[in-house]
C-alpha cells in the first residue's frame, strides 16, 4: 500500500544529536530543552547509536547509576536500523513494525540526513495510525498469554522483559532460576 509520500517529506530534517562522550545528564537536559524523546549519537558526522528516554530510565535510573558521570556511549543502542530518504513512508511503517521500533535514522550515502518517527508519519498521514495500532494491540494481547508473567523491569538485574511478582518483587525468568 504505497502512499506516494517519501520518508524525506515526513522526517525531521534536523534531529537532535549528541556526542558519545557527553554525560547522560547533559543528554537528558538536551532532550528536555528540545522537547524530544531521543538523541542520535554522532561522531564526525557518522552515526554511532541513539538513545531514548526509555534507555535512560532502564539503563541509568533503574540501575541507580550516576547520570552525571556516565557517558551516553555506555547506554546508547549501537545496532542501527535505518531507512533511506527516498523510500515510501509505508516502507518505514513496515520496517518499524518488523523491528519493533518507533523511530528510524534516515541515512543517505552513509550520512545521517534526518530521523523519522511514528509521530512524524501520523502527522503527515493520520490514516497510517491504524497500522501502528495493530502492533500495539498484538503486544498487549501477548502480555496476557501467560497470566503469571507481565512485561516489566526485573528488580534484581534491571533487565526488561517478562517478569513475575515473587515475594513482593518483580523478577525476570533468568533471575528466578
Amino acid at each position: 500500500m504505497r502512499t506516494g509520500i517519501k520518508v524525506f517529506d515526513a522526517m525531521t530534517k534536523k534531529p537532535v544529536i549528541a556526542s558519545p562522550d557527553e554525560t547522560v545528564k547533559a543528554c537528558a537536559l538536551r532532550m528536555i530543552k528540545d522537547n524530544v524523546g531521543s538523541l542520535l549519537i554522532l561522531q564526525r558526522e557518522k552515526i554511532l547509536g541513539f538513545v531514548t528516554e526509555r534507555d535512560i530510565i532502564r539503563k541509568i535510573v533503574a540501575r541507580d547509576l550516576d547520570a552525571k558521570t556516565t557517558k551516553i556511549a555506555k547506554i546508547m543502542t549501537k545496532e542501527i536500523i535505518s531507512i533511506e530518504p527516498n523510500r515510501d513512508i509505508y516502507d518505514a511503517i513496515l520496517l518499524m513494525n518488523a523491528e519493533e521500533v518507533r523511530r528510524l535514522p534516515v541515512i543517505s550515502k552513509g550520512k545521517i540526513v534526518g530521523l523519522i518517527t511514528i509521530k512524524d508519519i501520523v502527522k503527515i498521514n493520520p490514516a497510517m495510525l491504524e497500522l501502528f495500532m495493530h502492533r500495539i494491540h498484538v503486544r498487549e494481547e501477548s502480555k496476557k498469554i501467560n497470566g503469571d508473567y507481565e512485561e516489566g523491569i526485573c528488580e534484581k538485574c534491571g533487565s526488561q522483559g517478562p517478569v513475575q511478582k515473587i515475594k513482593g518483587k518483580f523478577i525476570c525468568v533468568a533471575c528466578k532460576k
